[in-house]
């Protein structure tokens, strides 16, 4: 299921799925009266989409809008954590051991654009960020994000971290 935080509130998770199957600007024309973030009331479908050749991106694929300046195609999954100190930062030298032993399983979801590694020194924040086109984000939602489950109970079991948590929301480049 997809995660009711309030950076991703604006969906639902059949917003998302119907907006990650549809094929092209067709499937968001004539929605019903558009309700908070440009979401249509009645369906929870996102209410347009454009090109990507609007964009400068590639032809035929689509972009789903929350407003008409906001728009995306990718979707991204985050894993973080907080880390300590204590023992030599011991426990990031734990978490970077538990992302190694699945790395090669996250890069093989089908659709995986990147995955990025983000450490904090300063808020000792780790964090893995795995990004994939809307269109194949459903897949890895219905397989619970595979290999997560693993991942997160591994970063729950080491001494030193905290505030292990999940999140998901768009990605894109500017």
């Amino acid at each position: 299921l997809l995660p009711r935080s309030p950076c991703f509130a604006m969906f639902t998770k059949s917003a998302v799925l119907a907006a990650v199957l549809a094929v092209g600007a067709d499937a968001f024309a004539a929605p019903p009266a558009a309700g908070r973030f440009g979401v249509s009331a009645k369906a929870g479908l996102p209410t347009a989409s454009r090109g990507l050749a609007l964009r400068g991106g590639a032809s035929g694929a689509s972009m789903i809008d929350i407003t008409p300046n906001v728009s995306f195609d990718t979707i991204a999954r985050e894993w973080r954590c907080k880390w300590s100190e204590d023992n030599d930062k011991e426990s990031l030298v734990k978490a970077q051991e538990a992302i190694d032993e699945v790395i090669k399983d996250v890069k093989g979801v089908k659709g995986v654009k990147g995955v990025q590694r983000v450490v904090c020194g300063g808020c000792l924040d780790f964090k893995i960020v795995t990004s994939l086109p809307a269109e194949d984000f459903g897949k890895w939602e219905e397989a619970k994000f595979a290999p997560e489950e693993k991942f997160i109970e591994k970063l729950k079991g080491i001494k030193g971290v905290s505030q292990v948590e999940t999140q998901t929301y768009t990605n894109m480049p500017l």
